[in-house]
This record gives structure tokens, sequence and C-alpha cells, in this order.
């Protein structure tokens, strides 16, 4: 059981990006991908999550043993799947909880109690220190860059899925917000979730220990290990692993 990436290729207009990723990512625990600007861990991203304008040319992406690799967004996320995109877009006139609640029965094919589903937001809200007021606003309009991040990690508390796929999630957070974000995610795992953590810095791995952590470059994985790995590229940047 697990999020299992194997030896995926992908293309954007004909040009391949991703050149044979693979990786394992168990439930309950943490992979950090990291590279440089422009090495293809976004790709692995959209990817993962069915966008249209990412070709997966050949290999295969599989949740719990189920393939899902030709299956669309919303089948992917039915089957477990969640992404943190890095820059969410705004969705003008659709209020926080209706947004999470609509996504929520779709996702699990339920119809959720009004009042509990409503308290269970609130509940998740207080954890990342939002005001009650939130849920009400619409998704991402007008949220600073720290809102719209807590929006995401609201997100993976509440929609519960198997596996989170979190690109960058902490790019432009200042360091409280960071911490804010590590604890959350460091929550998500406690319960079970398996999370594949994509980003440039390490900073955010001062407040959360991966279990691995993958280097990537030119879309490929060259190098695996575990926090050591990221202590090494804070010293001493990527360098050492371009082809």
């Amino acid at each position: 059981m697990s999020l299992k990436v194997s030896n995926l290729h992908v293309a954007v207009e004909r040009a391949e990006i991703l050149h044979g990723m693979s990786l394992d990512v168990a439930p309950g625990s943490v992979h950090a991908v990291m590279g440089p600007n422009g090495s293809g861990k976004s790709t692995l991203a959209y990817a993962l999550s069915g966008h249209p304008r990412y070709s997966i040319t050949s290999g295969k992406i599989c949740v719990d043993e189920v393939d899902i690799t030709n299956l669309g967004p919303d089948e992917r996320a039915r089957a477990g799947l969640f992404l943190s995109f890095q820059y969410p877009v705004e969705v003008t006139g659709v209020p926080v909880r209706q947004f999470l609640r609509t996504a929520y029965e779709a996702i699990h094919q339920v119809q959720a109690n009004p009042l509990e589903f409503s308290q269970k937001v609130k509940k998740e809200m207080s954890g990342l220190h939002l005001d009650p007021s939130f849920a009400k606003r619409s998704v991402n309009e007008g949220f600073s860059g720290g809102e719209k991040k807590r929006l995401e990690m609201l997100q993976l508390s509440v929609l519960e899925p198997k596996y989170a796929v979190l690109d960058e999630t902490d790019s432009g957070l200042d360091v409280d917000a960071i911490k804010l974000v590590a604890e959350s995610i460091k929550r998500a795992q406690a319960s079970g979730m398996g999370i594949l953590l994509i980003t440039h810095y390490p900073r955010i791995l001062q407040f959360l220990v991966p279990d691995q952590v993958h280097i990537v470059t030119d879309g490929r994985r060259v190098k695996s290990g575990d926090v050591r790995l990221a202590h090494y590229i804070e010293q001493h940047g990527y360098e050492s692993f371009q082809p």
C-alpha cells in the first residue's frame, strides 16, 4: 500500500520533461523532493494530479495498488490523492466553507451533515489560527500568501486524502507561517497520510523531519537519502548534482 510512481515519463507540448521518475511513498511517511528551478519538480506534481497539459508518455502511477495513470483529476481525488498548488487560484463568489463541503462530498461520495461538517471546519480552522469569518470569504480572493497556504492546509485536514502532493507549500512564507505549515503536515502524517513535499529550499525541513529526501535535476531523481541530504543542500547547493 503506497503512492507508487514507476518509471514516469512526462512531456509538455512534445518536449519530455521527466525522464523515468520513480518514487514510493508509504502511508504515514514524508518524502521531500528537492531540486533547482526548472528541474521538473512541479511537472511531477501536475502529472500526478492529472493536469491535461502534462502528458504521461510512459510509466505508471498507483494509489494503494490502483492504477490511476489514465484517470481524470476528479477520479484521482476520489482514489485518495490531493494536490496543494504552488499558486492557488481565486474562486470568486464561492465561500470557503461551501467549497470544502462540496469537495468533501464529491471525493468521499457522501452527503455530509451540515452542522457536523461546519463544526469540523471550525475546529480545523482553529488549529491553523484562522478567524471564524475566514470560512465565509471567497476562496483565495484577496488572500495574503500566508492565508492561501493555510487554506491549502485546511483542505488537507478537512478532505482527509490518503496521499498529499504539496508543491512548494513553503514558498514565500515567513518563518512563523512555515512553522504552522510544518505542524499541519506533521498532524497529517500522524493520521496515516503519506506526504510528497516538493520544495526548493530546505528551510521547512528545520521544522519537519522527512523519512526520505530525493534530489531531482534535469527531470531525473539523481540522489536519495535521509534529512542529512537536505542539510548538505543547505550548505553546498545543487551544483554537485547537476549533470
